[in-house]
Protein backbone atom coordinates (compact mmCIF):
# COMPACT_ATOMS: atom_id res chain seq x y z
CA UNK A 1 0.00 0.00 0.00
CA UNK A 2 1.40 3.33 -0.78
CA UNK A 3 1.26 6.37 1.03
CA UNK A 4 -2.23 8.11 0.16
CA UNK A 5 -0.17 11.95 0.26
CA UNK A 6 2.25 10.40 -1.99
CA UNK A 7 -0.56 9.24 -4.27
CA UNK A 8 -2.43 13.11 -3.54
CA UNK A 9 0.97 14.42 -4.78
CA UNK A 10 2.34 12.38 -7.46
CA UNK A 11 -1.21 11.51 -9.46
CA UNK A 12 0.44 11.15 -13.13
CA UNK A 13 3.35 8.67 -11.67
CA UNK A 14 0.71 6.51 -10.16
CA UNK A 15 -1.53 6.25 -13.44
CA UNK A 16 1.48 5.40 -15.43
CA UNK A 17 2.62 2.85 -12.72
CA UNK A 18 -0.43 1.44 -13.08
CA UNK A 19 -0.72 1.32 -17.06
CA UNK A 20 3.25 0.05 -17.32
CA UNK A 21 1.75 -2.67 -15.19
CA UNK A 22 -1.15 -3.44 -17.35
CA UNK A 23 -3.89 -3.26 -14.76
CA UNK A 24 -7.17 -1.00 -13.88
CA UNK A 25 -7.30 0.94 -11.27
CA UNK A 26 -9.50 4.57 -11.28
CA UNK A 27 -6.93 6.53 -9.42
CA UNK A 28 -9.19 9.70 -10.09
CA UNK A 29 -12.45 8.07 -8.25
CA UNK A 30 -9.74 7.16 -5.27
CA UNK A 31 -8.83 10.86 -5.00
CA UNK A 32 -12.15 12.07 -5.11
CA UNK A 33 -12.90 9.62 -2.11
CA UNK A 34 -10.33 10.85 -0.52
CA UNK A 35 -11.64 14.82 -0.85
CA UNK A 36 -15.04 13.39 0.51
CA UNK A 37 -13.53 11.57 3.27
CA UNK A 38 -11.25 14.42 4.38
CA UNK A 39 -14.56 16.61 4.25
CA UNK A 40 -17.18 13.79 6.15
CA UNK A 41 -13.98 13.25 8.81
CA UNK A 42 -14.21 16.83 9.31
CA UNK A 43 -17.33 16.85 9.80
CA UNK A 44 -18.14 14.05 11.72
CA UNK A 45 -15.16 15.12 14.58
CA UNK A 46 -16.69 18.51 14.76
CA UNK A 47 -20.54 16.91 15.30
CA UNK A 48 -18.89 14.42 18.14
CA UNK A 49 -16.70 17.40 19.58
CA UNK A 50 -20.22 19.43 19.40
CA UNK A 51 -22.08 16.32 21.49
CA UNK A 52 -19.38 15.83 24.05
CA UNK A 53 -19.47 19.59 25.02
CA UNK A 54 -23.31 19.36 25.27
CA UNK A 55 -23.06 16.35 27.00
CA UNK A 56 -20.88 18.27 29.72
CA UNK A 57 -23.45 21.21 29.61
CA UNK A 58 -26.24 19.08 29.84
CA UNK A 59 -24.85 17.33 33.35
CA UNK A 60 -24.18 20.72 35.24
CA UNK A 61 -27.66 22.61 33.79
CA UNK A 62 -30.98 22.73 35.82
CA UNK A 63 -33.92 20.66 34.96
CA UNK A 64 -35.47 23.68 32.25
CA UNK A 65 -32.17 24.07 30.74
CA UNK A 66 -31.55 20.35 30.82
CA UNK A 67 -34.64 19.57 28.52
CA UNK A 68 -34.11 22.29 25.87
CA UNK A 69 -30.26 21.08 25.68
CA UNK A 70 -31.64 17.52 25.32
CA UNK A 71 -33.89 18.39 22.59
CA UNK A 72 -30.96 20.52 20.63
CA UNK A 73 -28.68 17.41 20.72
CA UNK A 74 -30.99 15.50 19.08
CA UNK A 75 -30.66 16.85 15.32
CA UNK A 76 -26.56 17.18 16.30
CA UNK A 77 -27.28 13.24 16.90
CA UNK A 78 -29.46 12.37 13.63
CA UNK A 79 -26.74 14.50 11.79
CA UNK A 80 -23.88 12.56 13.50
CA UNK A 81 -25.14 9.38 12.47
CA UNK A 82 -25.81 10.08 8.96
CA UNK A 83 -22.14 11.55 8.79
CA UNK A 84 -20.94 8.57 10.29
CA UNK A 85 -23.03 6.18 8.01
CA UNK A 86 -21.80 8.04 5.21
CA UNK A 87 -18.30 8.02 6.35
CA UNK A 88 -18.34 4.38 6.93
CA UNK A 89 -19.30 3.52 2.85
CA UNK A 90 -17.01 6.43 1.42
CA UNK A 91 -14.10 4.49 3.57
CA UNK A 92 -15.09 0.77 2.74
CA UNK A 93 -14.62 2.16 -1.36
CA UNK A 94 -11.83 4.59 -0.32
CA UNK A 95 -10.05 1.12 1.35
CA UNK A 96 -11.15 -1.60 -1.26
CA UNK A 97 -9.00 1.12 -4.12
CA UNK A 98 -6.46 1.91 -2.09
CA UNK A 99 -5.59 -2.17 -1.83
CA UNK A 100 -5.52 -1.89 -5.63
CA UNK A 101 -2.91 0.71 -6.50
CA UNK A 102 0.69 -0.84 -7.21
CA UNK A 103 3.47 0.08 -6.28
CA UNK A 104 5.54 2.30 -8.89
CA UNK A 105 8.27 0.13 -10.72
CA UNK A 106 12.01 1.05 -10.44
CA UNK A 107 12.83 3.19 -13.95
CA UNK A 108 14.94 0.62 -14.76
CA UNK A 109 12.46 -2.06 -14.93
CA UNK A 110 11.73 -2.56 -18.87
CA UNK A 111 8.71 -1.88 -20.31
CA UNK A 112 6.30 -4.79 -21.63
CA UNK A 113 2.67 -6.73 -21.61
CA UNK A 114 4.38 -10.30 -20.41
CA UNK A 115 6.74 -12.47 -19.28
CA UNK A 116 7.89 -12.65 -23.20
CA UNK A 117 9.30 -9.17 -22.63
CA UNK A 118 11.93 -10.12 -19.91
CA UNK A 119 15.26 -9.12 -20.58
CA UNK A 120 18.25 -11.28 -19.68
CA UNK A 121 20.84 -9.52 -18.24
CA UNK A 122 23.18 -12.28 -17.37
CA UNK A 123 23.83 -16.13 -18.84
CA UNK A 124 26.42 -18.41 -16.48
CA UNK A 125 27.41 -21.92 -16.98
CA UNK A 126 28.22 -24.12 -19.98
CA UNK A 127 25.12 -26.11 -21.38
CA UNK A 128 25.62 -30.07 -20.96
CA UNK A 129 26.50 -31.73 -24.12
CA UNK A 130 25.34 -35.06 -23.97
CA UNK A 131 26.71 -37.92 -26.62
CA UNK A 132 22.65 -39.71 -25.97
CA UNK A 133 19.92 -38.69 -26.09
CA UNK A 134 18.90 -36.90 -22.81
CA UNK A 135 15.39 -38.34 -21.03
CA UNK A 136 13.43 -35.63 -18.89
CA UNK A 137 13.04 -35.75 -15.17
CA UNK A 138 10.14 -37.64 -15.94
CA UNK A 139 11.79 -40.71 -17.29
CA UNK A 140 14.84 -40.33 -15.21
CA UNK A 141 12.99 -40.47 -11.48
CA UNK A 142 10.70 -43.37 -12.67
CA UNK A 143 13.12 -45.32 -14.35
CA UNK A 144 14.92 -45.19 -10.96
CA UNK A 145 11.25 -45.65 -9.08
CA UNK A 146 12.00 -42.36 -7.19
CA UNK A 147 8.96 -40.19 -8.38
CA UNK A 148 5.04 -41.75 -8.55
CA UNK A 149 3.06 -39.45 -10.27
CA UNK A 150 0.37 -42.07 -10.73
CA UNK A 151 0.05 -42.52 -7.27
CA UNK A 152 0.38 -39.09 -6.51
CA UNK A 153 -2.86 -38.69 -8.56
CA UNK A 154 -4.46 -41.01 -7.34
CA UNK A 155 -3.53 -39.37 -3.31
CA UNK A 156 -4.04 -36.04 -4.25
CA UNK A 157 -5.50 -35.37 -7.61
CA UNK A 158 -4.65 -33.66 -10.61
CA UNK A 159 -0.76 -32.38 -10.49
CA UNK A 160 -0.25 -34.86 -7.44
CA UNK A 161 2.99 -36.77 -7.19
CA UNK A 162 5.06 -38.90 -4.75
CA UNK A 163 8.86 -38.37 -4.30
CA UNK A 164 10.79 -41.74 -3.17
CA UNK A 165 13.95 -43.06 -2.05
CA UNK A 166 17.26 -40.98 -2.89
CA UNK A 167 14.71 -38.23 -4.44
CA UNK A 168 13.93 -37.30 -0.77
CA UNK A 169 16.93 -37.85 0.27
CA UNK A 170 18.30 -35.55 -2.34
CA UNK A 171 15.63 -32.46 -1.31
CA UNK A 172 16.13 -33.07 2.34
CA UNK A 173 20.19 -32.46 1.10
CA UNK A 174 19.09 -29.29 -0.49
CA UNK A 175 17.14 -27.58 2.06
CA UNK A 176 19.90 -28.07 4.54
CA UNK A 177 22.29 -27.07 2.49
CA UNK A 178 20.50 -24.05 1.56
CA UNK A 179 20.02 -23.16 5.31
CA UNK A 180 23.64 -23.62 6.00
CA UNK A 181 25.48 -21.73 3.33
CA UNK A 182 22.81 -18.70 3.82
CA UNK A 183 23.59 -19.07 7.81
CA UNK A 184 27.15 -18.23 7.16
CA UNK A 185 26.39 -15.05 5.72
CA UNK A 186 24.06 -14.09 8.75
CA UNK A 187 20.63 -15.53 7.57
CA UNK A 188 18.55 -16.47 10.99
CA UNK A 189 16.88 -19.53 10.27
CA UNK A 190 13.19 -19.83 10.22
CA UNK A 191 10.44 -22.58 9.86
CA UNK A 192 7.45 -20.83 9.14
CA UNK A 193 3.34 -21.74 9.21
CA UNK A 194 1.97 -21.87 5.74
CA UNK A 195 -1.93 -21.70 6.95
CA UNK A 196 -1.81 -17.70 7.53
CA UNK A 197 -4.41 -15.87 8.43
CA UNK A 198 -5.76 -13.16 5.67
CA UNK A 199 -4.03 -10.63 7.39
CA UNK A 200 -0.58 -11.41 6.34
CA UNK A 201 -1.71 -12.36 2.32
CA UNK A 202 -3.39 -8.56 2.56
CA UNK A 203 -0.37 -7.47 4.22
CA UNK A 204 1.91 -9.15 1.54
CA UNK A 205 -0.19 -8.16 -1.37
CA UNK A 206 -1.22 -11.18 -2.34
CA UNK A 207 -4.91 -10.21 -1.74
CA UNK A 208 -7.36 -9.23 -2.86
CA UNK A 209 -5.64 -9.55 -6.45
CA UNK A 210 -4.37 -13.14 -6.19
CA UNK A 211 -7.00 -15.31 -4.06
CA UNK A 212 -8.06 -17.66 -7.54
CA UNK A 213 -4.73 -19.03 -6.86
CA UNK A 214 -4.60 -19.37 -3.08
CA UNK A 215 -6.53 -22.49 -1.32
CA UNK A 216 -8.42 -21.13 1.46
CA UNK A 217 -9.84 -23.20 4.56
CA UNK A 218 -13.46 -23.28 5.90
CA UNK A 219 -12.30 -20.74 8.69
CA UNK A 220 -11.03 -18.29 5.93
CA UNK A 221 -7.51 -18.41 5.89
CA UNK A 222 -5.51 -19.21 3.48
CA UNK A 223 -2.69 -21.91 2.61
CA UNK A 224 0.50 -19.45 1.39
CA UNK A 225 2.74 -20.25 -1.47
CA UNK A 226 5.71 -19.15 -0.19
CA UNK A 227 7.41 -18.68 3.26
CA UNK A 228 7.63 -15.05 2.66
CA UNK A 229 3.74 -14.34 4.12
CA UNK A 230 4.31 -15.93 7.09
CA UNK A 231 7.89 -14.56 7.53
CA UNK A 232 6.88 -10.72 6.93
CA UNK A 233 3.52 -11.30 9.03
CA UNK A 234 5.94 -12.71 12.14
CA UNK A 235 6.73 -8.71 12.52
CA UNK A 236 3.17 -7.64 11.77
CA UNK A 237 2.34 -4.41 14.48
CA UNK A 238 6.30 -4.14 15.38
CA UNK A 239 8.69 -1.84 15.59
CA UNK A 240 11.89 -3.54 15.01
CA UNK A 241 15.00 -1.35 16.33
CA UNK A 242 17.51 0.33 13.91
CA UNK A 243 20.31 -1.56 15.24
CA UNK A 244 18.62 -5.26 13.76
CA UNK A 245 18.31 -3.68 10.57
CA UNK A 246 19.24 -5.15 7.78
CA UNK A 247 16.90 -8.32 9.00
CA UNK A 248 17.67 -11.17 7.34
CA UNK A 249 15.93 -14.42 7.56
CA UNK A 250 15.89 -18.21 5.87
CA UNK A 251 12.53 -19.70 6.13
CA UNK A 252 11.25 -22.90 5.09
CA UNK A 253 8.07 -24.28 4.65
CA UNK A 254 5.58 -26.38 2.56
CA UNK A 255 3.87 -24.38 0.25
CA UNK A 256 0.87 -24.37 -2.08
CA UNK A 257 -0.66 -22.94 -5.14
CA UNK A 258 -3.70 -23.49 -7.39
CA UNK A 259 -2.08 -22.85 -10.48
CA UNK A 260 -5.49 -21.15 -11.52
CA UNK A 261 -4.08 -19.47 -14.28
CA UNK A 262 -1.59 -22.28 -15.77
CA UNK A 263 -4.31 -24.78 -17.38
CA UNK A 264 -2.93 -26.43 -20.04
CA UNK A 265 0.88 -25.49 -18.74
CA UNK A 266 3.26 -27.95 -17.87
CA UNK A 267 0.46 -30.98 -17.08
CA UNK A 268 3.27 -33.45 -17.12
CA UNK A 269 5.85 -33.95 -14.75
CA UNK A 270 6.58 -32.30 -11.66
CA UNK A 271 7.66 -28.64 -12.16
CA UNK A 272 3.83 -27.50 -11.71
CA UNK A 273 2.44 -28.79 -8.90
CA UNK A 274 -0.18 -27.86 -6.83
CA UNK A 275 2.11 -28.48 -3.41
CA UNK A 276 6.19 -28.34 -3.25
CA UNK A 277 8.63 -26.68 -0.75
CA UNK A 278 10.81 -23.56 -0.36
CA UNK A 279 13.79 -22.20 0.82
CA UNK A 280 12.79 -18.32 1.22
CA UNK A 281 15.30 -15.64 1.82
CA UNK A 282 13.56 -12.73 3.73
CA UNK A 283 15.18 -9.19 4.77
CA UNK A 284 13.82 -5.88 6.01
CA UNK A 285 16.45 -2.59 5.77
CA UNK A 286 15.62 0.87 6.92
CA UNK A 287 13.55 3.07 4.47
CA UNK A 288 16.66 3.96 1.99
CA UNK A 289 16.01 3.17 -1.87
CA UNK A 290 20.03 2.58 -2.36
CA UNK A 291 20.17 0.29 0.96
CA UNK A 292 16.56 -1.60 -0.75
CA UNK A 293 18.73 -2.31 -4.00
CA UNK A 294 21.66 -3.26 -2.75
CA UNK A 295 20.57 -6.00 -1.04
CA UNK A 296 18.17 -6.91 -3.81
CA UNK A 297 21.65 -7.38 -5.39
CA UNK A 298 23.26 -9.25 -2.44
CA UNK A 299 19.80 -11.22 -2.64
CA UNK A 300 20.25 -12.29 -6.19
CA UNK A 301 23.73 -12.74 -5.50
CA UNK A 302 23.11 -15.72 -2.97
CA UNK A 303 20.89 -17.47 -5.40
CA UNK A 304 23.20 -16.86 -8.14
CA UNK A 305 26.22 -18.33 -5.57
CA UNK A 306 23.91 -21.33 -4.88
CA UNK A 307 23.21 -22.57 -8.48
CA UNK A 308 27.26 -22.09 -9.30
CA UNK A 309 27.94 -24.27 -6.52
CA UNK A 310 25.89 -26.84 -8.20
CA UNK A 311 26.97 -26.27 -10.91
CA UNK A 312 24.18 -25.66 -12.98
CA UNK A 313 23.54 -23.40 -15.76
CA UNK A 314 21.16 -20.62 -15.61
CA UNK A 315 20.34 -16.96 -16.82
CA UNK A 316 18.87 -14.11 -15.02
CA UNK A 317 16.54 -12.17 -16.31
CA UNK A 318 15.06 -8.41 -14.99
CA UNK A 319 10.75 -8.36 -15.26
CA UNK A 320 9.48 -6.22 -17.13
CA UNK A 321 6.64 -4.02 -15.74
CA UNK A 322 3.61 -6.33 -16.80
CA UNK A 323 5.44 -9.40 -14.76
CA UNK A 324 5.48 -7.39 -12.08
CA UNK A 325 3.31 -8.25 -9.08
CA UNK A 326 0.88 -5.22 -7.44
CA UNK A 327 3.77 -4.72 -5.12
CA UNK A 328 7.45 -5.35 -6.89
CA UNK A 329 9.96 -2.30 -7.86
CA UNK A 330 11.91 -4.63 -9.43
CA UNK A 331 12.23 -8.41 -9.38
CA UNK A 332 14.81 -10.73 -11.03
CA UNK A 333 14.05 -14.07 -12.30
CA UNK A 334 16.51 -16.52 -11.97
CA UNK A 335 16.09 -19.66 -14.78
CA UNK A 336 17.97 -23.18 -14.94
CA UNK A 337 18.17 -24.88 -18.00
CA UNK A 338 16.87 -27.54 -18.81
CA UNK A 339 17.76 -30.32 -21.30
CA UNK A 340 14.79 -31.56 -21.80
CA UNK A 341 13.13 -28.58 -22.94
CA UNK A 342 16.03 -27.13 -24.25
CA UNK A 343 15.25 -23.79 -22.46
CA UNK A 344 15.75 -21.97 -19.24
CA UNK A 345 12.71 -22.20 -16.76
CA UNK A 346 12.40 -20.13 -13.30
CA UNK A 347 13.21 -21.64 -10.35
CA UNK A 348 13.80 -18.21 -8.27
CA UNK A 349 12.55 -14.65 -8.02
CA UNK A 350 14.11 -11.97 -6.25
CA UNK A 351 11.78 -8.59 -5.53
CA UNK A 352 11.89 -5.64 -3.64
CA UNK A 353 8.84 -3.43 -2.17
CA UNK A 354 10.09 -0.36 -0.66
CA UNK A 355 7.70 0.01 2.33
CA UNK A 356 4.46 -1.44 -0.05
CA UNK A 357 4.01 -4.46 2.63
CA UNK A 358 5.31 -3.04 5.47
CA UNK A 359 2.95 -0.09 5.57
CA UNK A 360 0.37 -2.75 5.17
CA UNK A 361 1.44 -4.86 7.82
CA UNK A 362 2.21 -1.20 10.08
CA UNK A 363 6.07 -3.05 10.30
CA UNK A 364 8.39 0.21 11.71
CA UNK A 365 11.68 1.16 12.96
CA UNK A 366 12.75 4.38 14.91
CA UNK A 367 14.96 6.72 12.68
CA UNK A 368 18.10 8.29 13.70
CA UNK A 369 16.07 11.38 14.98
CA UNK A 370 13.73 8.64 16.95
CA UNK A 371 10.70 9.09 14.22
CA UNK A 372 9.17 6.39 13.20
CA UNK A 373 9.70 4.69 9.64
CA UNK A 374 8.40 2.26 7.76
CA UNK A 375 10.96 -0.40 7.15
CA UNK A 376 11.55 -1.82 3.49
CA UNK A 377 10.97 -5.40 2.76
CA UNK A 378 12.77 -7.77 0.22
CA UNK A 379 12.54 -11.11 -0.45
CA UNK A 380 13.98 -14.06 -2.93
CA UNK A 381 13.98 -18.06 -3.52
CA UNK A 382 17.07 -19.75 -2.33
CA UNK A 383 16.27 -23.05 -3.20
CA UNK A 384 12.64 -24.28 -4.21
CA UNK A 385 12.15 -28.09 -4.98
CA UNK A 386 10.93 -30.21 -6.42
CA UNK A 387 12.13 -27.18 -9.72
CA UNK A 388 15.49 -27.84 -8.62
CA UNK A 389 15.51 -31.29 -8.41
CA UNK A 390 14.19 -31.24 -11.76
CA UNK A 391 17.10 -29.48 -13.20
CA UNK A 392 19.90 -31.26 -11.00
CA UNK A 393 18.65 -34.67 -12.09
CA UNK A 394 18.35 -33.56 -15.61
CA UNK A 395 21.70 -31.85 -16.34
CA UNK A 396 23.51 -34.36 -14.11
CA UNK A 397 21.79 -37.74 -16.35
CA UNK A 398 24.35 -39.99 -17.45
CA UNK A 399 24.09 -42.63 -20.32
CA UNK A 400 23.21 -45.75 -17.89
CA UNK A 401 20.40 -43.73 -16.29
CA UNK A 402 22.04 -42.59 -13.27
CA UNK A 403 21.77 -39.36 -12.07
CA UNK A 404 25.42 -37.43 -10.57
CA UNK A 405 25.01 -35.76 -7.32
CA UNK A 406 26.86 -32.15 -7.60
CA UNK A 407 29.48 -32.35 -5.34
CA UNK A 408 28.32 -29.43 -2.92
CA UNK A 409 25.47 -32.03 -2.00
CA UNK A 410 27.33 -35.24 -1.33
CA UNK A 411 28.07 -34.49 2.67
CA UNK A 412 24.76 -34.10 3.34
CA UNK A 413 23.44 -36.88 0.69
CA UNK A 414 26.20 -39.63 1.65
CA UNK A 415 26.98 -41.09 -2.08
CA UNK A 416 27.78 -39.37 -5.50
CA UNK A 417 24.94 -40.75 -7.39
CA UNK A 418 20.86 -41.59 -6.76
CA UNK A 419 20.51 -45.05 -6.78
CA UNK A 420 17.01 -46.70 -7.52
CA UNK A 421 14.36 -46.89 -4.82
CA UNK A 422 12.98 -50.59 -4.09
CA UNK A 423 9.91 -50.34 -3.43
CA UNK A 424 8.24 -52.40 -0.57
CA UNK A 425 5.08 -53.72 -2.71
Amino acid sequence: MLDIKFIKENPELIKEAVRKKRLTVDVDRLLALETERLALLSQVEALRAEQNEASQKISAAGTDERVALIEAMQTVKQSLQIGEEKLKEVMTEWRALMLQVPNVPDMAVPEGDDDAANEEIKVWGEKPEFDFEPKDHIQLLENLGLIDFERGTKVAGFRGYVLKGDAVKLSLALWQWAFDELAKKGFQPMLAPSLVRPESFFGTGYLPQGEEDLYKTQDGDFLAGTAEVATMGYFMDEVVTKEELPKKIVAFSPCFRREAGSHGKDTKGAFRVHEFYKVEQVALCKANHEESVRLHEELLANAEALMQALELPYHVVVNCTGDLGLGQVKKYDLEAWLPSQNKYRETHSISYFHDFQTRRLNIRYRDDEDKLRFAHSLNGTAVATPRLLIAIVENNQQADGNIKVPAVLRPYFGKDQLTSFKSAD
